[in-house]
């Protein structure tokens, strides 16, 4: 059974990837997301089909240039894995590159529960808009 820093591991990659397979296959269907911030997807989302559509959306509104583009220090405490990670997106002329914390719950190999943190939350909220 693979250990739940190997999970966050792999879930890093598929988004890295692109690969909504092999996502799907790592997000519990009753999955609880926290969306940090003040912007049109800030709040918790409830349900892998809720957190794929956000996900799709944040797409859409970057033109497909949302990414996170690193990932390291993996950690963890029972269940719970802190992946440190910067991330960043254009969209109209504007432009967003921070670092965050993604912290996961994990589950039987699936992600159950996920808080992100944003280093600049003003900076995402502006570019997110409301």
């Amino acid at each position: 059974m693979k250990t739940e820093i190997e999970t966050a591991q792999q879930y890093i990659q598929a988004v890295q990837a692109g690969e909504q397979a092999a996502l799907a296959g790592l997000l519990s269907p009753e999955l609880v997301w926290h969306q940090p911030g003040k912007n049109r997807f800030s709040g918790t989302h409830k349900g892998a089909q809720a957190v794929g559509a956000m996900i799709g959306e944040m797409m859409a509104v970057s033109n497909g240039t949302f990414a996170i583009t690193r990932a390291h220090r993996y950690m963890a405490n029972g269940s719970w894995v802190t992946v440190e990670i910067e991330f960043e997106g254009r969209r109209d002329g504007a432009a967003m590159s921070q670092h965050g914390i993604d912290l996961l719950r994990i589950e039987g190999g699936k992600i159950v529960e996920a808080r992100l943190f944003s280093s600049d939350p003003e900076q995402e909220d502006a570019f997110w808009g409301r």
